[in-house]
């Protein structure tokens, strides 16, 4: 099996597992996040203990791309605390943006290195990145 294939095969199975895809009761944060270009949209919630990420799940509709990227970011960073998180997102746009091309240093990003080429589909790209925004955005507020 080649590496895209196997990347293909990762973002396929995000964007058909609704396992992070609920509703967070009382959670500390809710943030929407919205692709005009295309019209993918997420609401982001997140419940903290602290500073660690205790729960976070999304709710939305979207292409296979922004759905499969949600969940990704969602397991990578459950778990976390609030700057391990934004250091992950800050990753993983330099990874979209081709500024880190590293794979060793990429690995970190788990799963989420299956979007490192998504630049070669600009017109995707905004679909990749939006989960990742939106969390940049609720946790900069």
């Amino acid at each position: 099996m080649e590496l895209n294939d196997l990347y293909t095969d990762i973002i396929l199975e995000h964007s058909q597992n609704s396992y992070n895809k609920k509703v967070i009761e009382n959670a500390d944060i809710t943030e929407l996040g919205h692709n005009p270009s295309c019209g993918d949209e997420i609401t982001l919630q997140i419940k903290f203990d602290g500073d660690i990420i205790k729960n976070i799940a999304y709710t939305g509709h979207g292409c296979a791309i922004s759905q499969a990227s949600a969940s990704i970011m969602i397991d990578n960073i459950k778990g976390k605390t609030k700057k391990e998180a934004l250091d992950e997102v800050e990753l993983f746009l330099k990874m979209i943006k081709k500024e880190i091309t590293d794979d060793n240093e990429l690995e970190k990003l788990n799963d989420a290195i299956a979007f490192k080429n998504i630049s070669n589909m600009p017109a995707r790209v905004k679909c990749a990145v939006l989960a990742w925004h939106t969390l940049k955005e609720s946790m900069e507020k």
